[in-house]
C-alpha cells in the first residue's frame, strides 16, 4: 500500500470518528486529503473502494440514511471501533516488554514504543520499563539494507540488489525472492529464492552494497510451506575464520573499542594500537567508520579498504 493512499484511510477513519453527526460523500471528499476533487466518478470509485478495504480489515463504517436527506450518510461508531479490554498473563507481558527492548535500537523501535505506551495507558501491566534492567538485549541493524529488506518480506515483494562475494572484490547485481530477514551470531541475513541462480540461498546483508530496490507487485511472492530459515542461514558463502585488525586508537577516546580489543598498546602521537578480533570486515568496517576521525584501521588490507569504501560512500 503506497504512503499516499495509508494517509488517505487514517484520515478517512479519523475524520468519521471525529464527527457527531452522519458525513455525506461529499462533505467527506471536502474534509478529506487525498480525495479528487474535480472528477466525481473518480471520487466515488476511490471512495468505495476505501470503504470496503477498511471493512475488510475490520473497522465499521455505518450508512445512516435520514428521510429528510437525499443521499445517505456515513460515520465510525467509537463503541464498534474501540478495542475491547485487554487483558495478559504475566509471561504474555514480559514477551511483550523483552520484545520491546530487543528493538530498542532498531527501525521499529517506534513501533513497540508506542505500542507500550498504548497498552499502559489502558491499564495493561507489561512489566519493567525499557532500559532500567541491568542486563538490556539489543537488535543490532545498522545495516542500511535492512529497512528495505523487512518491508520486502512483509509486503512479499521482490527484491534487487547488488551483492559482494565473500572474500571478492566484485560485486553481481542479484534478483530475490525474499522469503525472511534472520539473525545469526549477530549478523543480520536475507534468505529467499534467488532468481539468478533458480535456488535458495541466504545474502548476508553487510555485503549488500548501494540501494535495495522492489521489482514487481507486493503479494507476489509465496514462501514455501516448512522452509527452515535458520537452516538456510546456515550456509551462506563465508568464512567464519576469526582474524585480528591492528586499530589506531586516539587517546582519551573510543573506550567500547579498548574494552572489546584482546590487546591494546600505549603509543605515541597522541595514538594507541588496539588488537580486534573480527571475522567479517564490512561489519568492522561499519563499526570503525561510525567512530570517525578517533579510529584508524591499519591492517589487514581488505578491512582497511573495507574502512575507506564506507567513507567514501558517506562523502558522495
Amino acid at each position: 500500500m503506497s504512503r499516499r493512499k495509508t494517509e488517505r484511510l487514517l484520515n478517512l477513519v479519523i475524520c468519521l470518528l471525529a464527527t457527531r453527526r452522519p458525513l455525506s460523500a461529499e462533505q467527506i471528499r471536502q474534509a478529506v486529503p487525498g480525495y479528487d476533487r474535480d472528477g466525481d466518478e473518480a471520487f466515488q470509485r476511490m471512495f468505495e473502494r476505501d470503504k470496503n478495504e477498511l471493512r475488510e480489515i475490520g473497522i465499521p463504517i455505518d450508512v445512516v440514511r435520514d428521510p429528510w436527506e437525499d443521499e445517505p450518510g456515513y460515520r465510525i461508531q467509537r463503541e464498534s471501533y474501540e478495542l475491547p479490554e485487554i487483558t495478559l498473563e504475566p509471561d504474555e507481558a514480559a514477551v511483550l516488554g523483552l520484545a520491546a527492548q530487543v528493538w530498542q535500537r532498531a527501525s521499529l523501535a517506534e513501533a513497540a514504543s508506542g505500542a507500550l505506551l498504548k497498552l499502559r495507558a489502558g491499564g495493561v501491566a507489561t512489566d519493567r520499563p525499557v532500559g532500567t534492567g541491568a542486563l538490556e538485549l539489543r537488535v543490532d541493524t545498522r545495516d542500511p539494507a535492512f529497512p528495505a529488506l523487512w518491508e520486502a518480506v512483509r509486503d512479499r515483494r521482490v527484491v534487487r540488489f547488488d551483492y559482494r562475494g565473500a572474500g571478492s572484490e566484485s560485486v553481481r547485481a542479484r534478483t530475490v525472492e525474499p522469503w525472511g530477514v534472520v539473525s545469526r551470531r549477530g549478523r543480520w541475513y536475507l534468505a529467499g529464492f534467488d532468481r539468478d541462480r533458480q535456488a535458495p540461498r541466504a545474502f548476508r546483508l553487510s555485503r549488500i552494497t548501494g540501494q535495495v530496490s522492489h521489482a514487481g507487485r507486493p503479494g507476489a511472492v509465496r514462501v514455501p510451506d516448512g522452509v527452515d530459515l535458520k537452516a538456510m542461514v546456515g550456509f551462506p558463502d563465508e568464512t567464519s575464520d576469526e582474524r585480528i585488525a591492528i586499530v589506531r586508537v586516539r587517546q582519551g577516546a573510543c573506550e567500547g573499542v579498548r574494552q572489546l580489543a584482546r590487546a591494546v598498546h600505549p603509543g605515541t602521537d597522541g595514538w594507541d594500537e588496539a588488537e580486534l578480533a573480527f571475522s567479517d570486515p564490512e561489519r568492522l568496517a561499519g563499526w570503525m567508520a561510525s567512530l570517525g576521525a578517533d579510529v584508524e584501521v591499519v591492517e589487514p588490507p581488505d578491512a582497511r579498504e573495507a574502512v575507506i569504501r564506507r567513507l567514501k560512500g558517506a562523502l558522495a
